[in-house]
Parts: structure tokens; C-alpha cells; sequence
């Protein structure tokens, strides 16, 4: 079975949504120096003026990342499994380039410029955060698929 069919079935998705959200909050939680207080600040910001905001993005486009992982969770099993988290992290060029095109696409098709003005100013440090964020990404995965 793919990783998107399991992850998206009825009985895990809500589940896989609420430790992607945890993945979300660990990593923001973890960002140091100026470009982690301006991610903070953003987070907190944004929570605050929509709570549940996390969980309802990653619920949406949760298909669409499943699906672009599907070939690593493909190439991670046949090749014997392991940590799914070191996976990622060892490939993470391809992997944040495929995670990212799935939000690149998403904030191309707005029609709210806010979120795209936004998004432009996020993007150049954005591989950096999908890539520290691939090990743990991974594991929470890893414990609904596996």
C-alpha cells in the first residue's frame, strides 16, 4: 500500500494530522537567532488570529505531500526500511525540492496576494526549515505508515 493511501485513510489521517502539527510546533519551537524569533513571532501571530490554523493547512494539503513522498516511502521499503527519518535526511536536496513544490504550487494558485507576498518573503529560507525538519517528519510518518 502507498504511504498516501495509508496515511489519508479514514481511520489514521486525523491522527497523522495531529503529529504533523507536532512536528510543526517542535520545529518552530527549536528555530534560534533572528530568523527563528521572526518564525516565532509569525507563528504566534498567525495562531492567534486563526487557531486551528495549523491543523487545517496540513489537513489539505496533506494528500498532496503524501503524495510526493510516496516514491521515497516506495524506495525506503524496498530497500528494507529502517528509520524513514534518517531516509529523508539523507536525501534531503530531493526530498524539500519535492515537499516544496507541492506549497509552491498551492501559494501559485491564490488569489490572495497577502499569502503570496508572504510566502516570497519565507520561501529563500524555507529549504533550510523542510530539511531540519525531515528526521522528525520522517518518524512521525514512519509511526502511521509503519
Amino acid at each position: 500500500m502507498s504511504l498516501s493511501a495509508t496515511l489519508l485513510s479514514d481511520d489514521r489521517r486525523s491522527a497523522v494530522v495531529a503529529d504533523l502539527g507536532a512536528v510543526v510546533e517542535a520545529e518552530v519551537k527549536d528555530k534560534k537567532g533572528i530568523s527563528g524569533a521572526a518564525i516565532k513571532t509569525g507563528f504566534a501571530a498567525a495562531r492567534k488570529v486563526s487557531p486551528g490554523l495549523t491543523d487545517r493547512a496540513l489537513n489539505r494539503m496533506l494528500p498532496d505531500f503524501a503524495a510526493a513522498l510516496d516514491p521515497f516511502w516506495a524506495d525506503f521499503t524496498s530497500a528494507g526500511g529502517g528509520d524513514f527519518g534518517s531516509y529523508l535526511s539523507g536525501r534531503k536536496a530531493e526530498v524539500s525540492a519535492a515537499l516544496l513544490a507541492v506549497t509552491d504550487k498551492r501559494v501559485e494558485g491564490s488569489s490572495r496576494e497577502a499569502i503570496k507576498k508572504a510566502y516570497r518573503g519565507m520561501r529563500g529560507k524555507a529549504e533550510d526549515n523542510v530539511q531540519a525538519a525531515l528526521p522528525r517528519l520522517g518518524a512521525a510518518l514512519q509511526r502511521h505508515a509503519g
